[in-house]
């Protein structure tokens, strides 16, 4: 099974991205989005490196929660 996680562009250079998610920061590449209009404070969900979706905070927030939920069910802390 692979999640796509929902991050939060901090700062773009071109084709990159600085995002962050639980206070956790990643590079990630905007190329499969380069048709989107995003800027910083923008959600993405990322897989890979790769940012491949759009969300609004909502949605990322909910995706939020059903992973920390199958966190807690794993035993594992939560992020």
């Amino acid at each position: 099974m692979c999640l796509g996680i929902p991050m939060q562009i901090k700062r773009i250079d071109g084709f990159d991205a600085l995002c962050e998610a639980k206070g956790i920061e990643r590079r990630v590449s905007l190329f499969m989005l380069q048709h989107e209009a995003l800027q910083p404070g923008d959600y993405v969900v990322t897989h890979l490196g790769h940012a491949i979706q759009k969300v609004d905070a909502a949605e990322a927030a909910a995706a939020w929660e059903i992973y920390d939920e199958m966190l807690a069910k794993s035993g594992a802390p939560p992020g």
